[in-house]
């Protein structure tokens, strides 16, 4: 089980939109370097919904390529068609990535049966380790913990990343799963407290400005250490609200341009950051030794 601080990261890109790839291996360094347990590849920080297909899979492929096995490499693979979702699956399993991220379908809401039809259906095509993925702010669909149980008993899907906020969620998640299904935090804000009532790691956008910072928390959270993990949440308590200033990823696109890490590239129809709320973002950053 992959376990800690789980970075959901940024798809570098140059002004013009294109991907840019040399920034890309150079942040995958950075994480190896900085202790981040994991790295989630086109997720919703990466900016899946402005990839096409074939950018998709490069970007999965790239990470793994040049991650070269000093640090797990989940790809985001979801869509809210089956068959696209089953497509990419397969490309990241191609890639050698270690396992799948999938985004519940979005926006054709479906049914609490169509979520289990839909990854029974993924499992049963694509046979790498698969964790769901429950986001109904961004999807408008909620993947109810009773839902979750009934999947997890589908031999490759290994996890979820529960990003409601919700901590009874993580509870009852814990009770519905058995011992060896990962359960995630997709919610920075509250991550600390999910760990220390027994998830296994957080799935964060906060990693990939601080990711020494969110690494040790994480760790401490998951020993049990909760006044060690309260110390050092402490200081990246403004991150975690700041990086929601706007929608995900337009502020920690900024931030990391900010640190001299990217160029300031982003994809229509997401904006760069809105010049009214820099000073909030960099109060946040020098509160948390970033900047």
């Amino acid at each position: 089980m992959i376990q800690g601080s789980l970075v959901a990261i940024v798809t570098p890109m140059h002004p013009d939109g294109s991907v840019d790839e040399g920034a890309y291996r150079r942040l995958i360094d950075w994480h190896v370097e900085q202790g981040t347990d994991a790295i989630v590849s086109v997720g919703t920080t990466g900016e899946s919904a402005t990839l096409d297909e074939k950018e998709h899979c490069a970007a999965m492929a790239l990470a793994v390529e040049h991650a070269a096995g000093r640090i797990p490499v989940i790809a985001g693979t979801g869509a809210n068609s089956t068959s696209e979702a089953i497509s990419l699956t397969r490309c990241a399993q191609d890639a050698g990535a270690d396992a799948c991220l999938l985004v519940t379908p979005y926006y054709n809401k479906p049914t609490q049966e169509g979520l289990y039809q839909h990854h029974r259906a993924i499992a049963k095509a694509v046979d790498i380790p698969q964790i769901l993925y429950n986001v109904p702010g961004r999807t408008a669909v909620d993947m109810l913990p009773e839902t979750v149980g009934r999947i997890a008993e589908i031999e490759n899907i290994v996890g979820v990343k529960e990003a409601t906020g919700d901590l009874a969620r993580i509870t009852r998640l814990r009770e519905l799963t058995s011992a060896d299904f990962a359960i995630y935090s997709g919610d920075d804000a509250t991550a600390r407290e999910a760990m220390l009532l027994g998830a296994n790691g957080d799935i964060s956008v906060t990693a990939n400005v601080a990711p020494a910072a969110m690494s040790a928390m994480c760790a401490a959270a998951i020993a049990g250490d909760a006044a060690r993990a309260e110390e050092i949440d402490a200081t990246l308590a403004g991150l975690h609200s700041k990086l929601f200033l706007e929608a995900n990823p337009i502020p920690v696109k900024w931030a990391l341009a900010e640190m001299g890490r990217m160029e300031t590239g982003i994809r229509l129809p997401l904006t760069w950051f809105s010049e009214s709320f820099h000073d909030q973002l960099r109060a946040a950053m020098q509160q948390a030794g970033i900047l």
